[in-house]
């Protein structure tokens, strides 16, 4: 897959909604922020959380950062501090490791607030921690991921959004057609329309965002053998191929369906710059085997660079300051580069 090569503009705001609050993401947040006097070699960070957790968790660290809370979403902020924070108050007390329904609508509320002020153009991306999907759907919300929650939430002034996952890492990129669906529902979800959008949504993406001229697009089959001539299920043949033909007829540099077993090695991912796969294990899995630690969850399709972590909350580590930020650094980066290629 070819390399990144862009340089993220130092004045760039990355806005940061650090996740659970419970879990690791406000300390990475933290322990990211006090590596650079400038709070990130690419980008300025802006964290959009409650002041006063971030203060607690930075002093049960021990890490000494100069943070500054910020008046309103366009507040420009001291420039020699290492972190802004845009305030959003907990719901209720946290207790490190332990999350709870209580505080599911501040979590909610500081993706609001990220969506609401990228649209109002006061920063160039966004960038998400780790959530518990769990306690927001304990404390009676419908909540599948952040994909989809974002989307939604546009979905008033833009009409229907409807955005693309991708995971990035240094050996590949995935998109998928379909995202947090039962295994059992996946095939009804495949159409030739949505096939279709999914592989236009990659392909500007990947011009617009990353830069690349002429993107190179694999997609995978669905069932094995890639349905193998309809022996094997048919959805292959009806819905998808006819997609990856017409993608092709109007320019894009797309081939497809291909056995997703074989779709991935060493010689595919280096003539590819994205593959496009049907669900989210037989995708996923690949990206996660190969770049665990250095992926990063993209969304595509909407009106803003959005990026996210690999990785979960991991409560076990929260508050022991032994949680690896190494995923968060990189999406974080990540976010500035896209958004310094699509302005």
């Amino acid at each position: 897959m070819p390399a990144q090569s862009a340089t993220a503009a130092a004045d760039h705001r990355i806005l940061i909604t650090p996740g659970e609050p419970a879990g690791i993401g406000p300390e990475l947040l933290l322990q990211i922020a006090s590596e650079s006097p400038n709070a990130s070699p690419s980008a300025r960070l802006v964290a959009i959380a409650d002041a006063d957790l971030l203060t607690q968790r930075a002093r049960l660290l021990g890490l000494n950062l100069r943070m500054q809370r910020l008046e309103a979403a366009n507040d420009p902020g001291d420039p020699d501090a290492q972190l802004h924070i845009l305030h959003c108050p907990l719901r209720a007390p946290v207790t490190i490791g332990q999350p709870s329904p209580d505080n599911a609508a501040y979590v909610l509320q500081t993706l609001d607030m990220a969506r609401d002020a990228l649209m109002a153009g006061h920063a160039s991306a966004l960038c998400t921690g780790p959530i518990q999907k769990s306690a927001i759907n304990d404390a009676g919300i419908a909540f599948s991921g952040h994909t989809e929650y974002l989307a939604k939430g546009l979905g008033t002034a833009l009409g229907d959004v409807l955005p693309v996952m991708m995971l990035a890492g240094p050996s590949l990129r995935v998109a998928l057609v379909t995202t947090h669906l039962p295994l059992r529902n996946v095939p009804d979800a495949i159409n030739a329309a949505g096939v279709r959008r999914v592989i236009d949504i990659v392909d500007r993406a990947l011009t617009q965002q990353f830069g690349i001229t002429k993107p190179r697009l694999c997609v995978t089959g669905l069932n094995p053998h890639a349905g193998e001539s309809g022996h094997l299920g048919l959805e292959d043949a009806a819905e998808i191929r006819p997609a990856v033909q017409s993608a092709a007829a109007s320019g894009i540099d797309v081939h497809g369906p291909v056995p997703a077993d074989t779709a991935f090695d060493a010689e595919a991912r280096a003539r590819t710059d994205a593959f496009i796969a049907m669900y989210h294990d037989q995708g996923l899995a690949v990206v996660k085997a190969l770049d665990f630690g250095q992926v990063v969850n993209i969304t595509l399709g909407l009106p803003f660079v959005r990026t996210s972590v690999d990785h979960g909350t991991a409560l076990d580590l929260a508050g022991t300051g032994r949680a690896n930020p190494n995923s968060f650094k990189i999406a974080i980066q990540q976010a500035a580069i896209m958004a310094q290629v699509a302005a």
